[in-house]
Formats: structure tokens, C-alpha cells, sequence
């Protein structure tokens, strides 16, 4: 007997997968047989999603929203289409193109022809769309700084007693977290104070347990 099963991807646990999940679900496809991640798309470690493979058997049905549910790009796309259609001999249906939806297509050379190209053609663009994005964003990012815009943390303002504060520390009258309670600021961008002098407190965790060892 065959089981339908559906796969979520959502690309941050902040983003909201209930317009694939009521596509699933109107498809037909129980609570219990939907599998959801939730994580960056920056990797194709998709714990749900390799659970789902595993129980995949022959004449079994994915179905997915879209087709850049599969992968990341191009390749992985059609990587993954290989493994559930041809290594796991299970079927695919993808609800935003019916086209590609390997039910119909088991004795259709020319179905099978078509679906092809066409998710060559998709997964492409896919592709295409992703770089073109990244390509956006980093020109964005160089042009903002290129107008002096200043992207991370900014500095914070230097407490007036910091000098004061500082010296006592140094002549062991007073203890780093007992000075920086006494300037108002955290124990670790007390000790990024120190390295730098006063001159500059952003905080820089990477740089705390070497200062803590430095001036400890």
C-alpha cells in the first residue's frame, strides 16, 4: 500500500509555513505524514527532510508546494528528483506546476520528455533567481558603504570615568566586574575597553576570553 506524504521548507523558524501546509493539507495529506524544516536554505542539512527519504518506498507520492523545495540550486534539484524517482522508484507532484507530476507519466514517453525539460528549464531559473538576489544584496551592501553607511554594532559612548575606573583596576582596587557595574557597561566590553585603551567599547565577544587571560 502506498503512502502520500508532503515536505515543508521554510527558510528561518521566523517564516510562517501555513500557506504550504493548507496546500498539503487540501492535496489530502494527514498531519502525520507532513514534514516540516525549518532552517536556512545555506545548507541542505534538513533533518525532517532525510527522515522523509528514509521512509520513502516504491509507489509512494511526495508532494511539494514548489520546486525550489527540493534544493538550493540547480544540481541539488535535480539530484534529489533522481533519488525519489528513480533510486527510491516513488512518485513526485509538485502543486504549483502540474506538469511535473510523475503519476501520469509512468507510460508516456512524451510526458516523461516534457516533464524533463521543463524541470531542467525550472530548476534553472531557480538558480538563476537565487544568484541574481545574492548579486543584489552584495551590490546593495557595497554601495551603502561606499555612502559611508556603517553596517554591525555601533560604538558606544565612552563612560567619562572610564580613565578613572581604568586606573583603579590597574592598581588592584577594584575588580574588572566591580568597574564595569561602576560605568554601567557589560563585564566584556569592560575588558575590549582595556585592549583598546577606551578608545573604542564596541563589544567583540571573540575577544574575551583572550582579554580575560591577558589582563586577568
Amino acid at each position: 500500500m502506498c503512502t502520500t506524504y508532503g515536505y515543508i521548507r521554510v527558510s528561518s523558524k521566523d517564516q510562517n509555513e501555513d500557506r504550504q501546509t493548507i496546500a498539503l493539507k487540501d492535496f489530502g495529506i494527514t498531519d502525520n505524514n507532513i514534514y516540516i524544516d525549518k532552517q536556512s536554505g545555506k545548507d541542505f542539512d534538513r533533518p525532517q527532510y532525510k527522515k522523509l527519504i528514509r521512509k520513502l518506498k516504491l509507489n509512494d507520492i511526495l508532494v511539494i508546494e514548489s520546486i525550489d523545495r527540493l534544493g538550493r540550486n540547480f544540481f541539488e534539484i535535480l539530484e534529489q528528483w533522481k533519488i525519489i524517482t528513480v533510486n527510491k522508484k516513488a512518485a513526485i507532484v509538485i502543486l504549483d506546476m502540474p506538469i511535473l507530476d510523475t503519476r501520469k507519466q509512468k507510460n508516456d514517453l512524451t510526458s516523461q520528455l516534457i516533464s524533463s525539460l521543463v524541470l531542467q528549464l525550472l530548476s534553472y531559473v531557480a538558480q538563476v533567481e537565487r544568484d541574481f538576489i545574492r548579486q543584489r544584496q552584495a551590490e546593495g551592501i557595497a554601495a551603502a558603504k561606499a555612502r559611508g553607511v556603517q553596517f554591525g554594532r555601533s560604538p558606544m559612548i565612552r563612560p567619562a570615568q572610564f580613565d578613572t575606573v581604568r586606573e583603579s583596576w590597574l592598581q588592584g582596587n577594584i575588580s574588572a566586574r566591580a568597574a564595569a557595574r561602576h560605568l554601567n557597561i557589560s563585564h566584556s566590553t569592560f575588558y575590549v575597553g582595556l585592549k583598546n585603551n577606551g578608545r573604542e567599547i564596541t563589544p567583540c565577544r571573540p575577544l574575551i576570553k583572550q582579554l580575560s587571560e591577558k589582563f586577568s
